[in-house]
């Protein structure tokens, strides 16, 4: 089993990121790992843009260092068998600190949880590399386009349009890690089907009382012909993930994803006098059963 220690922990080598004292044939997630090959400890390869504030690091549950574990606590040992791949895991606990901080000392963030990986300072740093990937390839629902009015409108006037989005969550498996994303919309790109575009910007819009439609809002359009038009929404998310239940990281791009095109007729308004009413003459304009133009 690999052993995590933690920096106050071994007496080999010295660490100047965490401070504290390592034993060269332990394995560290953090800002920094032992390096086999180079034979010194050399910063984690990132896989991935990291914007979040903090390093985090886990460490052995009821590990006191060196072969000496906590006696009391082991009878709440997480068990940690038969993981997502089939294979046994470790019981970890996460530990934090600010990141570019020397003074920072590390504290205790959150866990038990359970890590499934002979060395995984690896499999984080693959999930880190994949994870936009997985993110771009999730079933996320880019909400529903709705208008003010609908199905029908007028040539010239203002159309309200808002998109009905929300935060989604997800749980998946990577590498034989569970993985759990939370995506949340940040901007919008209205494509109105008749060549205007409009974002990505951050309004989603919103409803309007019947009494007002007609009135310019932030995402309304007018239409300056008749016709059948698509309207096309597309959604910009924002994406955050944690691995076994560890801290939320952040996901370093945004997933773009289109709603299905939602139908608008644009019809025109036309104002005529008639001598008749549908009474006297049924086939009239106007009267029911008879085409109106547009």
């Amino acid at each position: 089993m690999t052993l995590f220690v933690s920096p106050a922990q071994g007496a080999d080598s010295q660490d100047p990121e965490f401070g504290g004292a390592w034993k060269p044939d332990t394995l560290q997630v953090g800002g920094w790992i032992w390096d086999g090959v180079a034979n010194d400890f050399v910063r984690q390869a990132p896989g991935a843009t990291n914007l979040d504030p903090n390093l985090y690091n886990p460490e052995l549950q009821c590990h006191l260092g060196g072969g000496e574990f906590d006696s009391v606590c082991l009878g709440d040992f997480l068990d940690c068998r038969n993981g997502p791949d089939g294979k046994d895991g470790y019981p970890v606990v996460w530990y934090s600190k600010p990141r570019g901080v020397p003074s920072a000392v590390w504290a205790r963030h959150s866990g038990p949880t359970c890590l499934y990986d002979e060395k995984p300072v690896d499999v984080l740093a693959r999930i880190a590399a994949q994870i936009q990937q997985q993110f771009e390839s999730l079933p996320i629902n880019a909400g529903a386009v709705v208008a003010q009015p609908s199905p029908n409108t007028l040539r010239g006037a203002e159309t309200n349009f808002y998109a009905d989005a929300s935060e989604q969550q997800f749980d998946v498996t990577m590498l034989g890690q569970k993985v759990h994303v939370v995506a949340t919309p940040v901007q919008y790109t209205w494509n109105y089907g008749d060549g205007t575009v409009f974002g990505p910007q951050p309004s989603m819009g919103g409803p309007l009382p019947q009494d007002r439609w007609g009135e310019k809002t932030r995402t309304s359009h007018a239409y300056a012909d008749t016709g059948d038009f698509q309207v096309v929404l597309t959604s910009s998310f924002q994406g955050t993930y944690s691995v076994n239940n560890g801290p939320p990281l952040p996901i370093p791009g945004q997933g773009q994803f289109s709603a299905p095109p939602a139908p608008i007729s644009v019809w025109r308004s036309i104002t005529r006098n008639y001598a008749d009413d549908c009474n006297q003459n049924p086939q009239g304009q106007g009267c029911p059963g008879v085409a109106s133009p547009r």
